[in-house]
């Protein structure tokens, strides 16, 4: 029952977390009116097949679809966009940014409708859309028939034909762990409001899990099992309905924030066998060879589809819910007291992209109440900068939990469903400044925790790789960075050069 459209393997992203200047650019920001031309080249130099248009929390260029017709008519009059290349809008979320944002994403893609009918193209360049924070069925039902309203509109100034764009599809981004494993049943009430309200079935559905905002609130295992437990889940679904789910994952290149880069693209087809559309980050395009992520690109859009979710028993799940809790319990608790240092140091990250001011996870009371803390790259991107990787938190006390664990073979039923964790942990002790860590272990309370729980990770390891040149240098700058911020100076150019090392911001 495969969809008669083209899946995207590949889905290029505005996600700031680029540490080198593009191979395109003069330097390593990237203006709103430079993003059109770099949509241009992922897909003709680069072969990405989807580009992710980003209205969630940043400026945006609404007229895309005008300009780039404009400046590269020949390509994409050859390769059209809705048919053969993808750009799809991420929607500002209506609970949470106003100012009419919402319905100027619509008019974008009614407009973008109505220009490909004048210049002669069959198919509608934007058709599917992004829904950030998805927590219910309604949600995604309201903004369908919110836009259904606006396409309905007639009136001789606005010009709309019968043939424009009616009816568009959403793309659920599910944002927590307990969301993300629970999905399946968002999109079950979701089948029903659509069938009653639209009077059809959707062909297909796209599910959407992130992956850096739950690691953020939740830390990295419980995000990675939460991952699996709707995989699983979502081969029932398709079955239980003979409807095709194409899950997608926002993925990127540090293992705290899904572990994908042009080195790692094996591993983590292996890791997230079954999901049919990852992400590809700044990181991922800017901070390794050319050659590199070209190469990796096609791998992934010849070899992602054929990949098949693993199932999950009842009972299996079950024990994977108590991983989880007992890992996020030990990550929340950590996080609220470091906390503090954490947004400290973001002030000093440098900027990649422009955007506007907007609030993250935590402003919502997600996991640990009131605390606040920066987004997902710049929280990962301050942890690194002074040599205490996010995957350090809450993992190692966990891993100790689960060998005392009265329930049997608690660790291996972990290992055995997170396949990388063990290389994703030595990759992350070879950023870990155990000297930064020891010393903030005794300064400031949270990081004791951490300190511990690093000491755990060495223990379950059994064994260090040997750290390469740029890990050592990295070690070193990591120092330098923490004595300059006890004294109070500026560190932004020492950040900068860290993350160049380690090819990604955060």
């Amino acid at each position: 029952m495969p969809t008669k459209r083209k899946i995207p393997a590949t889905m290029v992203t505005q996600h700031p977390d680029h540490a080198h200047t593009p191979y395109w650019h003069y330097r390593p920001f990237i203006s709103t009116q430079e993003e059109p031309y770099e949509l241009y080249l992922s897909f003709k130099e680069l072969g990405a097949s989807e580009y992710k248009w980003d209205w969630e929390g940043k400026l945006v260029d609404e007229a895309i679809v005008e300009r780039i017709m404009g400046e590269y008519y020949d390509y994409f009059k050859e390769t059209q966009i809705g048919k053969d290349k993808f750009i799809t809008f991420r929607l500002p979320n209506p609970k949470v940014e106003t100012e009419y944002r919402l319905g100027r994403a619509f008019m974008g893609i009614i407009a973008a409708s109505g220009l490909a009918s004048s210049i002669g193209l069959s198919n509608n360049p934007l058709f599917e859309v992004i829904l950030p924070m998805t927590e219910s069925a309604k949600e995604m039902y309201d903004v369908q028939s919110a836009f259904r309203e606006m396409a309905a509109i007639r009136h001789p100034l606005l010009k709309r034909r019968d043939e424009d764009i009616e009816h568009i599809e959403i793309i659920p981004l599910f944002e927590d762990i307990n969301t993300i494993a629970n999905s399946d049943k968002i999109l079950e009430e979701y089948l029903q409001m659509h069938i009653q309200g639209f009077d059809f079935k959707p062909e297909y559905m796209r599910p959407y899990v992130a992956r850096s905002d739950p690691a953020l609130n939740a830390g990295i295992v419980p995000t990675v099992l939460a991952i699996k437990i709707a995989l699983s889940r979502y081969e029932g679904f398709s079955e239980r309905h003979e409807i095709p789910l194409y899950p997608m994952i926002g993925a990127a290149a540090l293992p705290f924030r899904g572990g994908i880069s042009p080195w790692t693209v094996d591993a983590f087809m292996k890791e997230y066998s079954g999901m049919r559309t990852t992400t590809i980050q700044s990181a991922f395009r800017y901070d390794y060879p050319k050659e590199d992520v070209v190469e990796a690109l096609q791998k992934l859009e010849k070899g992602f589809h054929i990949t098949r979710a693993r199932i999950i028993s009842p009972e299996e799940e079950k024990y994977l819910r108590e991983i989880m809790k007992v890992f996020s319990r030990y990550y929340q608790s950590t996080i609220v007291k470091i906390a503090p240092l954490i947004n400290e140091i973001s002030k000093h990250i440098p900027k990649r992209r422009e955007r506007v001011q907007h609030v993250g996870l935590f402003g919502y009371s997600r996991g640990v109440g009131e605390t606040k803390l920066p987004r997902a790259i710049t929280f990962t991107a301050s942890l690194y900068s002074i040599g205490v990787p996010p995957e350090l938190i809450g993992t190692g006390r966990g891993i100790r939990s689960l060998k005392s664990s009265k329930m049997q073979n608690m660790l291996d039923i972990l290992e055995s469903h997170y396949i990388n964790i063990r290389p994703d942990l030595l990759n992350t002790l070879n950023y870990t400044n155990f000297e930064v860590l020891e010393e903030l272990s005794k300064t400031i309370i949270g990081f004791d925790e951490v300190y511990e729980g690093a000491r755990e990770i060495q223990r379950y390891l059994g064994e260090e790789l040997p750290r390469n040149d740029d890990q050592k240098e990295h070690q070193q700058l990591t120092s330098e960075i923490f004595k300059r911020l006890k004294e109070g100076k500026e560190v932004s150019q020492l950040i900068e050069k860290a993350a160049l090392l380690r090819r990604s911001l955060g």
